[in-house]
C-alpha cells in the first residue's frame, strides 16, 4: 500500500492499519495530485486516439420541442443514442451515419461556450415520458476502438393541466453548472485570472457535462469515507483517487445526474411513483411548472439557486403545495445571464468583484445581511450553519446517521425508531455536506435557539453534528483539502470578522431533519447531500420514511 497523502504520524507510533482502504494504483505524488491539484476535461485530452464531444443547446424540453446537438468529433461519422433513464434504462432512439466535424474551442470555453456549430437536431417524440434521456455520442478513435460522450437532458411533461398524484422531482442543474470542470474552470477551481488559476465566478452551459456527471460504475466511491479511519491517519479521500486512476472528472462525486438526481427517481419510479422531472432552470423562467403539482421534490446536493427559483417555491408552499428536500448545502445565490446560458456566482470574492455588490442581487451566500433573504426561511435549514461531515478532517469518524429526537412524528411512522436512535446510518445518509440551524437543546429536545432566522412554528426531528474546520494535528496545514477557508468566510458573513475569535463561534454546525407549515402548504427537510445513499443502498427505514413524505404530500390536496 502506498504512503497516505501527507503522513504525519510521531516517529515512535505504530502503522495504523490501512488493510481495509482502496488501492487505485496510484503514488503518493499522484495521490497528492488528485486531491489538491487543478485537474479537468478539455479538447485533446486523449491525444492520437482522438474525440468527440457534445452538448444541447439547452438543459430541458418539452414534447415537440427541437433539441440541437452540437458535436465536436476527429472521426467524420458519428452515431446517436438516446435512453431514458428511468426505474429501466429505455432506449428510444438510435441513429446511424451522423457527420460531424472538429471545430477549435475557445480557451476560456468554460466562461465564454464552446461555440460549435449545431451537428444535428431531433424533434422531441409526442410519446415521450417526462424524464432524464442519457444521450451516448459514438465514433471511431484512431486505433478502431470506440471513442464515447455521454451527455443529458430532461424532458418536462407536456400540456399545462394538472397532474394530481404526481411527483416533480427538480434536477439541481445550478449545481451540475457550478461544478462541472469540462473546459478548465467552474465555481470552485479555474484557469481564469492573470495566473490562470482562479475560480471562474461566471461559467457557461455550452459545454459538454465533465466525465461521471451522466454515467458511473457502480464501484464509483462516494464521497463519505466508507471504511474506518484509524487513528492519527490523515485523511484520504478515495473519490478523488478513483477518478484521477480511471479518468473521470475530480467533481464527479460533487454533482450531477448520476451521483445524485438519478438514484432518487429510479428509487421512486420502481417504488411505484408517478414521477415527472424539471431543471432548475425551469423552476426560474417557467415557476408556474409547479402548480401543476401536489408534491416537489429536491435531492442530493442542491446548493446553487436564483432568488427567482426562491420566490417560486415559496409562492407555492404558500398557496398550498407540498416541498420535500432530501438535500444538503443550501449555500449561494446566483444569478442566471444570455437567457440561461451563463451562470454567475462571485461566491467569496463577490463583495470586491460583483458588479452588484452591495445590492440585494450579490451572489454570495444566503445569509449575507445584504441580501436580506436567510436562506433557511424557504427551507428551514442552511449550510452556514451546517456543513461538513464524514470527509477531511471534519467528523471523519461521526454518526453516519440523523440522531432521532421525535420519533413520535408522523414522518417516522413504521419505522419503529426509539428517542436516540440513528436513521440511516447503516447506509450513511448523514454526509457529506449537511444543513443546520442554530438551536438549543430544552428537556432534552432541541429546537430553534432564541433569535434563529427560521420559519414559525419549525421543528426539529433529528439532529446530528457536522463542521466548518478541519482541526488535528495529523494533518500538515499543506495537505489540508478543506482548511478554515469556509469558516472564515462564514464568520465574516455571520460575526462581521474572520478573526480567530470569530471562527470560534461559527465553526461548529449541524445537520437536521425539519418540518414547518407556510401559508397553506407544508415543507419537510431533511438537510443532507447523502439521503439518496440510503435510497440507492435500500436502507428499509429510509425507505419508509421517504415514502411517509411523499403518500401524505401526494395526498394532502
Amino acid at each position: 500500500m502506498n504512503a497516505p497523502l501527507g503522513t504525519a504520524a510521531a516517529p515512535d507510533a505504530a502503522a495504523p492499519d490501512v488493510a481495509a482502504w482502496p488501492d487505485y494504483g496510484l503514488t503518493a505524488a499522484q495521490r497528492r495530485i488528485a486531491v489538491l491539484g487543478h485537474t479537468y476535461e478539455y479538447p485533446g485530452m486523449d491525444g492520437a486516439r482522438g474525440e468527440i464531444w457534445c452538448y444541447t443547446d439547452r438543459l430541458s424540453y418539452a414534447p415537440g420541442d427541437t433539441v440541437a446537438f452540437h458535436v465536436s468529433s476527429t472521426s467524420t461519422d458519428w452515431r446517436l443514442e438516446i435512453a431514458r433513464d428511468g426505474a429501466a434504462l429505455e432506449l428510444v432512439h438510435v441513429e446511424e451515419g451522423l457527420t460531424a466535424g472538429h471545430h477549435d474551442t475557445p480557451d476560456q470555453c468554460s466562461v465564454t461556450g464552446c461555440g460549435w456549430p449545431v451537428a444535428h437536431r431531433l424533434v422531441i417524440p409526442a410519446g415521450w415520458r417526462s424524464g432524464a434521456y442519457r444521450v451516448t455520442v459514438t465514433a471511431d478513435g484512431a486505433d478502431g476502438a470506440p471513442i464515447i460522450c455521454h451527455h443529458l437532458f430532461i424532458v418536462r411533461a407536456a400540456g399545462q393541466h394538472r397532474l394530481p398524484g404526481r411527483v416533480l422531482q427538480i434536477a439541481a442543474t445550478g449545481t451540475w453548472t457550478a461544478y462541472n470542470t469540462w473546459g478548465g474552470s467552474n465555481h470552485y477551481q479555474g484557469i481564469t485570472g492573470p495566473e490562470r488559476n482562479q475560480y471562474a465566478p461566471r461559467v457557461s452551459l455550452e459545454r459538454p457535462f465533465c466525465r461521471g456527471f451522466v454515467v458511473l460504475p457502480p464501484e464509483a466511491p462516494r464521497v463519505p469515507l466508507e471504511v474506518p479511519v484509524p487513528p492519527a491517519m490523515p485523511p484520504r479521500y478515495p473519490h478523488m483517487e478513483w477518478a484521477y486512476a480511471t479518468g473521470h472528472s475530480k467533481k464527479y462525486a460533487s454533482a450531477g445526474w448520476a451521483s445524485y438526481d438519478g438514484h432518487f427517481f429510479r428509487w421512486a419510479e420502481r417504488a411505484g411513483y408517478a414521477v415527472d422531472l424539471a431543471s432548475q432552470h425551469d423552476l426560474h423562467f417557467r415557476p408556474e411548472i409547479l402548480s401543476r403539482y401536489d408534491c416537489v421534490v429536491f435531492v442530493g446536493h442542491d446548493e446553487y439557486w436564483t432568488a427567482e427559483m426562491r420566490d417560486a417555491v415559496d409562492a407555492y408552499v404558500e398557496a398550498g403545495g407540498r416541498v420535500a428536500r432530501f438535500a444538503g448545502n443550501f449555500m449561494w445565490q446566483t444569478r442566471l445571464e444570455d437567457e440561461g446560458r451563463t451562470q454567475v456566482c462571485y461566491k467569496y470574492r463577490a463583495r470586491a468583484e460583483d458588479p452588484l455588490a452591495g445590492t440585494p442581487r450579490i451572489t454570495t451566500s444566503w445569509e449575507a445581511a445584504e441580501i436580506g433573504r436567510p436562506g433557511a426561511m424557504t427551507f428551514g435549514l442552511d449550510a452556514t450553519r451546517g456543513l461538513y461531515v464524514g470527509w477531511g478532517g471534519c467528523a471523519p469518524r461521526g454518526v453516519r446517521g440523523f440522531p432521532v429526537y421525535r420519533p413520535e412524528h408522523w414522518a417516522f411512522a413504521g419505522t419503529g425508531l426509539y428517542y436516540g436512535d440513528l436513521l440511516g446510518a447503516d447506509s450513511h445518509v448523514f454526509g457529506y455536506e449537511v444543513d443546520g440551524l442554530d438551536y438549543i437543546i430544552r428537556n432534552g429536545l432541541p429546537e430553534p435557539a432564541p433569535g434563529a432566522q427560521v420559519p414559525d412554528g419549525l421543528q426539529i426531528l433529528a439532529l446530528g453534528l457536522s463542521s466548518l474546520i478541519e482541526e488535528s494535528a495529523d494533518i500538515p496545514a499543506d495537505d489540508q483539502f478543506l482548511s478554515d477557508a469556509d469558516a472564515r468566510f462564514v464568520a465574516g458573513i455571520l460575526a462581521g470578522g474572520d478573526d480567530p475569535a470569530a471562527v470560534e463561534r461559527v465553526k461548529r454546525g449541524s445537520g437536521a431533519i425539519v418540518t414547518f407549515t407556510r401559508g397553506a402548504g407544508e415543507v419537510f427537510h431533511a438537510g443532507s447531500c447523502e439521503w439518496v445513499a440510503g435510497l440507492l443502498r435500500r436502507d428499509p427505514m429510509v425507505e419508509r420514511v421517504t415514502a411517509n413524505i411523499l403518500d401524505r404530500y401526494l395526498a394532502a390536496r
